[in-house]
């Protein structure tokens, strides 16, 4: 499965560029595992963070990053099997979820929910 990584990035950090590096990695953390499970990760945030720099945004919350950070997970959503929820509050994560729910896609909140592929 194509399952799309959700949590908190930017919540919680008021924008402090550390606290969202930690986000990042708590993301980035299930990555590997599930790959090891047979599965293709995803993040938001690999795609949209390049597009908004090559776009020209110069600080979080401009106008160019608004245009592209949520959209991008959005998009992805109508490629991907699944959505892992990882914990933290995030209301940008939340609504990949409720957008996920509406298209039928599987929601998984803890690693060990999720099968191996073969």
């Amino acid at each position: 499965m194509l399952i799309l990584i959700a949590g908190p990035y930017r919540s919680g950090t008021q924008d402090d560029p550390l606290l969202i590096k930690q986000n990042m990695d708590n993301l980035e953390a299930m990555a590997l595992p599930l790959f090891k499970k047979g599965h293709i990760p995803i993040i938001g945030e690999w795609i949209a963070l390049p597009l908004m720099r090559l776009a020209g945004s110069t600080e979080i919350g401009d106008r160019v990053w608004n245009e592209i950070q949520y959209p991008v997970a959005h998009k992805l959503l109508k490629k991907c099997d699944a959505v892992f929820r990882i914990s933290g509050e995030s209301k940008g994560a939340d609504q990949d979820v409720k957008i996920a729910q509406e298209m039928g896609l599987k929601i998984y909140y803890h690693l060990e929910e999720i099968p191996n592929e073969e």
